[in-house]
């Protein structure tokens, strides 16, 4: 087995030396030496110990949701730098270009379909996905604790032996940051004249002297060792934050927890930091709000940042104190916290198997992607499907017509001109629609063994229960719960023109389907008379029994169609709708549609409400028609988003009202709720002169960003959401 004799790519080198041994082994011990060698900053306005996952010395890394990651240009850096070890580095790189996932998935894909995602029909699979892992593990046990925990497993499973060395080899791994950030304070502490900032560096060297190896103690220790752990392991989710942070909080004092939970913040922002998870339920419907609940969400208030992408669990026990809060925060524009109802979640939960005690440990990933806190592995997200573009594809009998010549996408299942009814029509469209969602499993499930068999991931098999337990690695079926969950997108855009569509044609006969065809052919030109028929046609989100039914039967059908298939991880799929900034892309892809939309144009559906614009009769209208859907049949986020002008939130009558329609909403069904306050005046002059707005945040497709980050086409999206 070949060794290298430099320093210089840590990762690739220590992978490509370990031939021989597991897959797991290697990943670990590739991670171990990566860690001596991975970049360790205290930025200015939190110093807490934050930790880049690609080595200072290399150009090959491993995140949770990635694998392993290989950065060409940092490559061409290095070999420039050390020429004398040109030819060995590039054999390396050779191999690792070969070898990371972003190679591995393209090569395992039929090309057919990686073509196919492309057009934004569909896609699946592709990255490893977001997870919670379960830091009350680690904080409270340490390394110390998680080794012991691995040595009992064992016993259980000798078979896994190599599975638990490299469990092992990970915790050694966190052990070795653990000392380097030790080593770097006190470094630091040395180089400076300021006392308090000497006194502060003096303090973490002490604190990482402890953990992680022995549990966390009060909060500056347990946030100082998880900021380390949460930004080696590539930045993904917190989850449910006020609940495993609750211990440290009640051993500090007041004074310490307000400021380690601003700097925590500040952190996050600078990261940009994804779903942190407040309050909830326990499977008896008991409130779960505590005083680390209120404080993080009146710290969120105070900074105004756009992150993190603040989730506040709803139910009803939900304490009056804390939905004003929300309000509260809401009113400053940031878009945070959204709302989710564990009323309409942990039954959905539940009726994919998971039992009421863990369904509601029900925590937000990404986004807003459903996740169980330290116990799951659900894809997050495993692909998405274009309902729009479905229906575009059953109109001219599998062509796409978005990119001016036709091209066939998917076989022919019929032609919708010999549809003698709707109902026929509506089959047809299933038939398309059932094949896309199984081109995006069948995708999901090739990048889901793939991810199993060259890129376990033992650092998580540490910290997900089940994984040690059951002598499996996270990706390979570890896990307690290992459902998928794959995304319905342009849902208002398909459901309206299925209904001009059984108006138009088949009710009234008004027009023929050869008609309509040739008019979405041609993009309208010519035909006013039909366009302004089609365009003018009821749609969504305005309390119109028969449009709102239709596009609530077709979210079923495909909901229902998910469940039938079976994930790799051992589960399920479900479905759910989180456009995040895909609305615009996703609508600028798909040729002209039956409800008025042109060929490409972007305004598109962006949430499970209205395609923005379309819902003109008032708030009270878009939620009773959004609750036509079964909301417990999604068990992913399930993304409903509101634009409310910010007078409403500036006085206290107009705030009971929005918390009026919250709980008509939640306790009518309604899954979530994200809310964005910003008046239309405002959105006009930043589109116009962008750079002198900043600071202004909008709510997008699941998360907050500064509206100055959007592209043209986003920006126009939530311009044009109605203002309620």
């Amino acid at each position: 087995m070949k060794h290298y004799g430099f320093e210089e790519e840590p990762y690739g080198r220590a992978y490509l030396e370990s031939r021989g041994r597991s897959t797991e082994e290697r990943m670990a011990l590739a991670s171990y030496e990566a860690a001596k060698y991975l970049p360790i900053d205290f930025p200015e306005n939190c110093l807490l110990p934050t930790v880049n996952f690609v080595p200072e010395n290399g150009a090959v890394g491993h995140t949770f949701g990635c694998g392993i990651m290989y950065f060409p240009e940092k490559a061409e850096e290095i070999l420039e730098k050390h020429p004398e070890h040109r030819e060995e580095l590039s054999e390396i790189y050779e191999i690792m270009k070969k070898e990371n996932t972003d190679a591995m998935y393209n090569a395992a894909i039929p090309p057919r379909y990686i073509h196919i995602a492309r057009t934004h029909l569909l896609w699946g699979g592709g990255w490893g996905g977001h997870a919670n892992p379960d830091y009350d593990r680690l904080l409270h046990l340490g390394t110390d604790g998680i080794r012991e925990l691995i040595e009992e497993c064992r016993k259980t499973h000798p078979e896994s032996a190599k599975f638990y060395d490299a469990c092992r080899i990970s915790m050694d791994m966190v052990d070795l940051l653990g000392d380097r950030v030790s080593e770097k304070a006190l470094a630091l502490s040395e180089e400076t004249d300021d006392s308090e900032r000497k006194a502060e560096f003096r303090r973490i060297a002490e604190t990482f002297r402890i953990v992680p190896r022995k549990p966390a103690y009060d909060m500056y220790s347990a946030i100082m060792e998880f900021w380390m752990v949460y930004t080696m392991d590539g930045v993904d989710s917190p989850g449910r934050f006020d609940q495993f942070m609750y211990d440290y909080y009640r051993a500090s004092s007041k004074e310490e927890n307000e400021e380690m939970i601003t700097r925590f913040l500040e952190a996050m922002h600078n990261v940009r930091g994804w779903n942190l998870c407040l309050s909830g339920s326990d499977e008896n419907w008991n409130d779960e709000t505590n005083d680390l609940s209120y404080l993080v969400l009146e710290k969120v208030t105070e900074l105004r940042y756009n992150t993190p992408n603040l989730t506040v669990r709803v139910h009803r026990n939900t304490p009056e104190r804390l939905l004003r809060a929300c309000a509260e925060s809401l009113g400053t524009g940031t878009g945070l916290p959204a709302l989710y109802n564990d009323e309409v979640v942990c039954p959905a939960l539940e009726d994919i198997g998971i039992p009421p005690a863990d369904s509601h440990d029900y925590c937000m990933n990404g986004c807003n992607q459903i996740d169980i806190m330290g116990k799951s592995h659900m894809g997050l997200e495993d692909g998405e499907v274009n309902l729009g573009k479905v229906l575009s594809l059953t109109l001219f009998t599998g062509y796409d017509l978005s990119s001016g010549e036709p091209e066939m996408m998917l076989p022919p299942f019929g032609d919708p001109a010999e549809c003698e009814d709707f109902d026929s029509f509506l089959a047809l469209y299933y038939r398309y629609l059932d094949k896309c969602t199984d081109i995006a499993v069948e995708m999901s499930n090739i990048s889901q063994q793939m991810f199993a068999e060259f890129y376990p991931d033992p650092y998580r098999s540490c910290l997900i229960q089940g994984c040690l337990e059951k002598g499996k690695d996270y990706k390979c079926g570890g896990p307690l719960y290992g459902d998928g969950q794959v995304l319905a997108e342009g849902v208002a855009d398909a459901g309206d023109s299925l209904y001009a569509i059984k108006k138009l044609i088949f009710d009234s006969r008004k027009y023929t389907m050869d008609e309509l065809t040739e008019a979405l052919r041609d993009d309208y030109k010519g035909h006013d008379a039909l366009y302004k028929d089609f365009s003018a046609c009821e749609k969504f989100g305005n309390d119109i029994k028969e449009v709102d039914s239709l596009t609530a039967q077709v979210v079923d059908h495909f909901f229902r169609y998910l469940k039938t298939k079976r994930t790799f991880r051992g589960g399920v799929f479900t479905g759910g709708c989180s456009p995040f900034v895909r609305a615009a892309e996703n609508g600028a892809a798909v040729a002209a549609l039956p409800n008025g939309k042109h060929c490409c144009e972007s305004m598109y559906a962006d949430s499970i409400a209205a395609t923005p614009g379309n819902d003109k009769n008032g708030p009270t209208a878009s939620v009773k028609s959004m609750l036509n859907y079964d909301q417990t049949q999604a068990c992913s986020g399930f993304v409903a988003q509101m634009k409310f002008s910010q007078g409403l939130f500036n006085t206290a009558k107009g705030r009971d009202s929005f918390l009026d329609l919250v709980r008509a909403y939640f306790g009518n069904g309604g899954q979530q709720l994200s809310i964005n306050v910003v008046d239309r005046e405002t959105l006009l002059k930043a589109y116009k002169e962008p750079e002198k707005y900043g600071n202004l945040i909008v709510r997008v497709g699941g998360y907050s960003d500064y509206f100055l980050n959007l592209t043209p086409e986003l920006r126009e999206n939530v311009i044009q959401r109605t203002e309620f």
